[in-house]
């Protein structure tokens, strides 16, 4: 008679394999993988036409196989940004879920990085036709087509634990906890709180536990 338990053993392991894998990528978790992806990459096929259309259309004239510079000149302080007159830096979100980010400002310009978690700030430092130069809270960053950005404004828990308040004082009473790297709506600002909103709760978060906002910013 043949010894089928070793067969067996196996057997039962391979098929456990797949549900623990479901299990994990269930799991809620919130890392830095979530949010940013290494090159190389490439664009969604949909993403890329739309940027490229985007592009031809919006493009001022100029000899054939022309590109833009390599390099752009930052501002070495707080200036108007030569595109849309708003201020520079400023923060923004990501108005995607898969945003690729370029080593230049143009689609010939390789993909550096990619981010993945749709209304996460950035800062804008730097613009160039339909293009804009962003930083996350990482300092991982280039260039962007604004398209793919929104004014919509939001913050990330800079914090190991942040205690949502629900008034703006560090003794009110505690709405709920956020984890470190929660991505929360940013409502108004006075000089040391902010008000926001994250998974259906909303209360009040000093600004010092937040990045993607700016420490003198005043919001009504």
């Amino acid at each position: 008679m043949m010894n089928f338990g070793p067969i067996a053993a196996l057997l039962v392991a391979l098929a456990a394999q797949p549900a623990l894998a479901q299990q994990d990528e269930t799991r809620p978790r919130l890392r830095p993988a979530d949010l940013t992806a290494t090159a190389p990459a490439q664009a969604a096929p949909d993403v890329a036409a739309a940027l490229a259309a985007a592009v031809a259309t919006a493009a001022p004239e100029g000899e054939e196989g022309e590109t833009a510079p390599r390099e752009i000149a930052l501002p070495k302080g707080p200036t108007r940004g030569p595109e849309t007159n708003l201020p520079l830096p400023r923060f923004v979100s990501l108005s995607t879920d898969r945003g690729n980010v370029r080593r230049g400002p143009s689609l010939s310009h390789r993909i550096d990085w990619v981010f993945l978690r749709r209304d996460m700030p950035l800062q804008v430092t730097a613009e160039y036709g339909h293009w804009r130069r962003v930083t996350d809270r990482e300092g991982v960053g280039g260039w962007m087509h604004y398209a793919m950005l929104s004014g919509v404004r939001s913050v990330i828990v800079d914090a190991e634990t942040l205690l949502l308040r629900a008034r703006p004082r560090p003794d009110a009473a505690v709405v709920a906890q956020l984890e470190a790297g929660v991505v929360a709506r940013l409502g108004e600002c006075e000089p040391d709180w902010c008000r926001l909103t994250a998974g259906g709760y909303r209360g009040w978060a000093p600004k010092t536990e937040l990045w993607g906002v700016a420490p003198d910013e005043i919001r009504d």
